[in-house]
């Protein structure tokens, strides 16, 4: 899957200087991170609501869309696949492959700080 992911990747590099009037990638990539990711949220949230509604289908479609859109952002935002890959070995050699670093574990230095916002603090739903 990697080869697919760097192909892919490659792909998206080339189409940066293409016309966005022909090219769905050259548009997005000049549309801005802002819109790359609310079109990344879009495609998980489909994900999601396709595995809810047990649609194995759709959510093989949908996975492949949150695929290309992630790599999209990747290119926008100058990280390489392998830049990905050598997180996922340094995790696997703490956790073991299947395991996500638990927020304790994790490199505090390399983590934003959450910070509320006067005004903007959020109600407690009832």
């Amino acid at each position: 899957m990697s080869d697919s992911i760097s192909r892919l990747y490659q792909a998206a590099l080339a189409c940066r200087h293409d016309d966005p009037s022909t090219s769905r990638t050259a548009r997005l990539l000049r549309s801005g991170r802002s819109k790359m990711a609310k079109k990344l949220a879009e495609e998980a949230v489909e994900v999601v609501i396709d595995s809810m509604h047990g649609d194995r289908d759709a959510v093989i479609k949908e996975s492949a869309d949150l695929i290309y859109n992630l790599v999209v952002l990747w290119v926008a935002s100058g990280i390489r696949p392998e830049d990905v890959w050598k997180e996922m070995d340094r995790r696997e050699r703490l956790l073991g492959i299947a395991e996500k670093v638990p927020k304790k574990l994790a490199d505090d230095s390399s983590r934003r700080k959450i910070v509320i916002l006067e005004g903007r603090r959020t109600r407690k739903r009832r």
